[in-house]
């Protein structure tokens, strides 16, 4: 198979039993999402100086160290503090404006030689992420994704109100995937899941085929202790080479 995705009428009359999730950050592009996206928010208005260093610093401690439980939280507080009062409007158009000068360079070529694999094997392809769904769904329109499950930021008067409708986080990553499985008629003895923290320790525990990529020390202790294959991603490359256009108008859902 050529490109990473297949144009979605060449799939839609298809029912895979079969299903592979990947988390974002750090399994799919080499940097916290979430954050991506301060420099064009800077310049939109959105935020000040100090949350631009302030987005750095956390940027810089998720890249070295990895997100456990209480950087999370920390980045998750920093996030819905920060996108209070936002227009969603303004959100969604800087995101689709920047996304390909913003993500493509961040995408590990690892991860689109891998999605293209199981595409090729006939099976789904489902981008789940703490992030936004903002985010996340452009993100994963471009990598040609079958599906995308992430967190909900709640919206009054067209504003974000710093409150989460849905934290796709932890234990709630695997009640997705579990709800897409019976949607779907996924087998998830048959389905693989990919991330690099032990936050989504429930989430690979939930299907037949995890792996860890990148992990963080306790993923990678887990995953050795149980045997689940390790694998390491190392080349962020730009997608523009990569995707043929039908691959990068595939709807998401």
């Amino acid at each position: 198979m050529s490109s990473v995705g297949a144009p979605a009428t060449s799939r839609a009359n298809t029912r895979n039993s079969i299903a592979a999730f990947f988390d974002l950050d750090k399994t799919v592009i080499a940097r916290s999402s979430a954050l991506a996206f301060t420099k064009p928010f800077y310049s939109g208005g959105l935020i000040n100086r100090r949350s631009v260093i302030k987005s750095a610093y956390a940027q810089l401690l998720f890249t070295l160290t990895g997100a456990d439980e209480d950087q999370v939280e920390r980045l998750r507080a920093h996030v819905t503090d920060m996108c209070q009062g936002w227009p969603v409007d303004q959100i969604s158009s800087i995101v689709d404006e920047t996304l390909h000068d913003i993500v493509e360079p961040l995408v590990f070529a690892e991860a689109t030689e891998l999605i293209a694999n199981h595409q090729a094997r006939g099976h789904d392809v489902v981008l789940i992420s703490a992030s936004g769904l903002e985010m996340v769904e452009p993100i994963g329109a471009m990598l040609g994704v079958d599906a995308v499950r992430a967190s909900r930021m709640a919206v009054v008067d067209g504003k974000y109100c710093g409150e989460l409708e849905f934290y796709c986080y932890g234990e709630a990553k695997a009640d997705a995937i579990r709800e897409l499985a019976q949607t779907k008629g996924y087998d998830l003895n048959e389905c693989y899941a990919y991330s690099d923290s032990i936050t989504d320790l429930p989430m690979l525990a939930a299907v037949g085929h995890p792996t860890a990529v990148n992990p963080d020390r306790a993923l990678r202790r887990e995953a050795t202790t149980a045997g689940w294959p390790i694998l390491s991603f190392d080349r962020p490359v730009g997608l523009a080479d990569r995707l043929t256009p039908s691959a990068r108008t595939v709807a998401v859902s």
